[in-house]
């Protein structure tokens, strides 16, 4: 049985004085949870200080990106040995957010899954389609091209300890969310392809949905059998809407 796991991925937002308020709201509610790993993925500033107001409380911290550079003259890159320091767990990799503004390839973004791999960190793989795409009738297949350009490259056993984040582009920010059943729908196909190459490995790899899921969706979407969990965007930035969706692991 995959237990569930709930991130929230703060994006570019934060201060020192929100981030201990966050935090501190959901130290207080952990009592609630009782079926769901909880991490939370910061600015990479202030990862200290998550590190600082975390460390030991049973939730996890990460990184929203990595470089796939050890070290070296890459100015504003943050090497993975970097978030080993601060005790990061977790690190999101190729959020579409990343592949549009920031142009990451398929490649590039198996590139910095392998390097999380190595490190010890465990990536949370984002893979998903535009509203262009998903109206076109290639959902399936431009999540295969994703999946399989790390498959393809690093092999199955890249995905052994790793989670998928299928995120539809089309649902993040915009109120839209997939009904449980069209999630439902890609999350079996993203298992099947994995499946496909090891059935161990797919039986228990953690696919999260990554579409606007909120207290009041969170519980009919994570009862369908292959919705594992969460990546979650504005309501991680509320401790009361955050420890809402994890109670419904």
């Amino acid at each position: 049985m995959r237990k569930p796991l709930v991130a929230g991925n703060w994006k570019m937002n934060g201060s020192i004085d929100s981030i201990k308020t966050l935090l501190a709201g959901i130290k207080a509610g952990l009592d609630s949870v009782s079926n769901a790993d909880l991490a939370v993925c910061a600015p990479a500033i202030y990862i200290p200080l998550v590190q600082a107001e975390l460390d030991g409380s049973g939730i996890g911290w990460g990184a929203q990106d990595v470089s796939i550079h050890a070290s070296g003259a890459y100015t504003g890159e943050i090497a993975s040995s970097m978030l080993q320091d601060y005790g990061c767990q977790y690190v999101i990799v190729g959020h579409s957010e990343r592949r549009t503004y920031h142009k990451e390839s398929d490649e590039l973004v198996a590139d910095k899954v392998e390097v999380a791999r190595k490190a010890g960190l465990t990536p949370i793989f984002c893979i998903g389609e535009t509203l262009e795409q998903r109206e076109g009738g290639i959902t399936e297949q431009v999540c295969a091209r994703q999946i399989d350009a790390l498959i393809n490259k690093y092999g199955v056993e890249a995905l052994a300890d790793g989670v998928i984040a299928y995120e539809p582009v089309w649902a993040i920010g915009t109120g839209k969310t997939a009904s449980p059943e069209q999630a439902q729908e890609v999350h079996a196909f993203i298992r099947g392809r994995v499946a496909a190459k090891s059935s161990e490995i797919g039986d228990k790899l953690r696919i999260l949905y990554g579409g606007s899921m909120k207290p009041g969706n969170a519980a009919e979407l994570m009862a369908k059998p292959d919705i594992d969990g969460g990546l979650i965007g504005g309501a991680a930035l509320k401790a009361e809407d955050f420890l809402g969706i994890c109670q419904a692991g």
